[in-house]
């Protein structure tokens, strides 16, 4: 079933978007028919599972970490993630940077902007990340490779498509502003409202559900 819907979904995606298969709650044997099928992008967003999948699976899998990353467990994301797409807070930005330091490494992240109307989910002003960037020389343990974002929960799909505008039109924005050779992607979308991120130029998209099946708690 998951390399069914893994090669569903790759058909469907146009040139150059990537895919994140969104691999959290779900055992490493289901990673695995993934991976057998060729595919080599996943993403997690606890760190201890993370840290014991990487353990358990190939070295060659190029890891995202795609959720609330707190300051005292980077020792189990940092070292093997390819990229943290959800740096929310200039603590943690600062964190990275500390790591970064301290152990001869430069990490890909992405600056997570608060899209939707929920307030419960992180992320920065398109004024914090403008102040971010323009000082980005002061991070030279971390390379910015674009934005995340996530929009708005809700079935209305005028409402999704405004807030993927939205991020669309800032990362516009911010191209022209600033000169920035790596800052190339734009991780919006998920299992139920990719097609729309498509559509406002994701160059990344997260997606679990359509592939694993529903989340096993």
């Amino acid at each position: 079933m998951v390399a069914d819907n893994l090669k569903s979904i790759l058909s469907e995606l146009p040139t150059g978007v990537k895919l994140v298969a969104v691999s959290k709650f779900h055992p490493a044997d289901d990673i695995l028919e993934a991976y057998n099928a060729g595919h080599r992008r996943f993403g997690e967003n606890r760190p201890q599972e993370f840290a014991a999948k990487v353990a358990e699976l190939p070295s060659d899998i190029e890891w995202h970490f795609i959720g609330h990353l707190q300051t005292n467990k980077l020792k189990l994301v940092l070292p093997y993630a390819s990229m943290v797409e959800s740096v929310d807070s200039r603590r943690l930005l600062e964190a990275v940077e500390k790591w970064g330091s301290e152990h001869g490494k430069v990490i890909d992240v992405l600056l997570e902007l608060h899209l939707g109307a929920e307030e419960t989910k992180g992320g920065f002003t398109e004024k914090e990340i403008e102040d971010i960037l323009s000082i980005e020389h002061e991070y030279p343990h971390v390379r910015f490779r674009g934005l995340m974002g996530m929009a708005t929960n809700t079935d209305e799909e005028s409402v999704v498509e405004a807030d993927f505008s939205r991020i669309e039109a800032f990362k516009k924005r911010l191209d022209k502003e600033y000169d920035l050779p790596d800052f190339t992607e734009l991780s919006i979308g998920m299992s139920h409202d990719w097609p729309i991120a498509v559509r406002h130029g994701a160059t990344i998209v997260r997606i679990g559900t359509a592939i694993f099946g529903n989340r096993n708690y």
